[in-house]
């Protein structure tokens, strides 16, 4: 049986090898689990139980698997020492919290007390998945960054895909692949998923989208067909698929 463990900081790098030179290719939040298969003193090569990403991470006192029974709902929630006392952290949208006990409007956790109004019961999905999106419009983009100091594209579609409940792949290459519903541009509509080779946005309505874009540094909702010709025009890449999750 896989042993699991779970992360209790903000938010922790996923790097490609074992060094804090080497690439970021993910980040996991607050309440992520994960399984070890390698350990040396200073790293730990492991795979996110989320979605089975592969990596390393420093090597830290992580607990043992929390079984989660909330997950945040703004994008980033204060965290005290006491019921609305000195603030001591913030964690992100979608991290995950187990809650002991409660006071007033406020709840106990691993590492604090947070608002009743920052969480929903991990349970919780939403009818439109991308609901949440536009809370990120605006944070600057980061290349494997998934929390409110930074995302990237195919972050921000994941995050808001597994806050719902739903599964998502890290990588747009990925992405690209698992959702197999394929959509013509002139039937696009909202929360339809726009690719093109390494990048990836979601549709807000038929005319506008939103992406964690690398040229402009953060989250924006662009005009659909402008973002088309933008890419071709900047980067030589053409629109690859699109698809509809639901």
């Amino acid at each position: 049986m896989t042993k699991y463990f779970t992360n209790t900081f903000s938010v922790i790098n996923l790097y490609k090898k074992p060094s804090i030179k080497s690439e970021v290719v993910t980040q996991m939040l607050y309440g992520d689990s994960f399984s070890v298969s390698k350990k040396t003193q200073k790293w730990l090569k492991i795979s996110i139980k989320e979605d089975n990403y592969k990596g390393y991470i420093r090597s830290n006192n992580f607990s043992n698997y929390i079984k989660p029974t909330h997950k945040v709902n703004i994008l980033k929630s204060k965290i005290y020492n006491h019921p609305n006392k000195k603030k001591i952290n913030e964690l992100s949208f979608g991290s995950k919290i187990k809650i002991t006990s409660s006071k007033k409007n406020y709840c106990k956790f691993f590492k604090g007390w947070i608002s009743k109004n920052d969480i929903k019961p991990i349970s919780f999905k939403q009818k439109d998945p991308f609901k949440k999106i536009t809370l990120f419009r605006n944070v600057k983009y980061k290349w494997g960054g998934k929390s409110f100091r930074g995302i990237d594209c195919s972050g921000l579609v994941q995050i808001c895909l597994n806050f719902n409940n739903i599964f998502c792949p890290r990588d747009a290459k990925d992405q690209v692949k698992y959702f197999k519903r394929n959509i013509n541009l002139r039937k696009i509509k909202k929360n339809d998923i726009l690719f093109w080779k390494g990048h990836v946005a979601v549709a807000l309505s038929k005319k506008r989208l939103i992406h964690a874009y690398g040229p402009l540094k953060k989250t924006v909702i662009m005009d659909v067909d402008d973002t088309i010709n933008r890419i071709k025009r900047t980067a030589k890449l053409n629109l690859s698929k699109i698809k509809r999750i639901q």
